[in-house]
């Protein structure tokens, strides 16, 4: 690693904010979504689970670029803290119905917002771009293909999300 490669790392406060916002956005973008899917989370649920990410990866970021002040702080064991974190908040959204687990799209897609807020955090924005589109193409097209094919083949779901 050069001396160049290493200063890109360094970010300041307002790159942080600008981060910060920029999860926001793709947050609420997978939480409108689940808005129009009718769902319990929506834009503001996915938003602040993008963001609480991002500043938690920023943060650790931050921190680390001041050793000398903060010796220990790894911003990857922050990002791992997070997914854990995420996880117990999926579990929670799901539930069970008759023996049949609801909402487990949209837990899966609170832990998606998260990468997305990680990621950004980090400062991997196409990375975060691409796989918002992915996730809402797999929100939208996916779950129209699903259904098609189940009234297709003869499969009933009681609660299709």
């Amino acid at each position: 690693m050069q001396l160049q490669d290493i200063q890109t790392i360094f970010i300041s406060e307002s790159d942080a904010s600008l981060r910060i916002i920029l999860s926001a956005v793709l947050g609420a973008m997978l939480g409108l979504e689940r808005s129009i899917a009718g769902k319990h989370a929506g834009m503001r649920t996915y938003g602040l689970v993008s963001i609480g990410s991002c500043l938690f990866t920023v943060a650790g970021v931050i921190a680390a670029q001041h050793f000398s002040i903060f010796p220990s702080v790894n911003p990857l064991q922050l990002a791992s803290s997070v997914i854990i974190g995420i996880g117990f908040v999926g579990a929670g959204l799901s539930m069970f119905r008759d023996n049949h687990p609801v909402e487990l799209t949209t837990a899966a897609g609170i832990f998606v917002a998260s990468g997305v807020g990680i990621a950004i955090g980090f400062g991997l924005v196409w990375l975060s771009v691409v796989t918002v589109i992915v996730s809402l193409i797999m929100f939208r097209v996916l779950s129209r293909l699903e259904c098609s094919v189940q009234k297709r083949f003869g499969v009933e779901t009681e609660n299709k999300e």
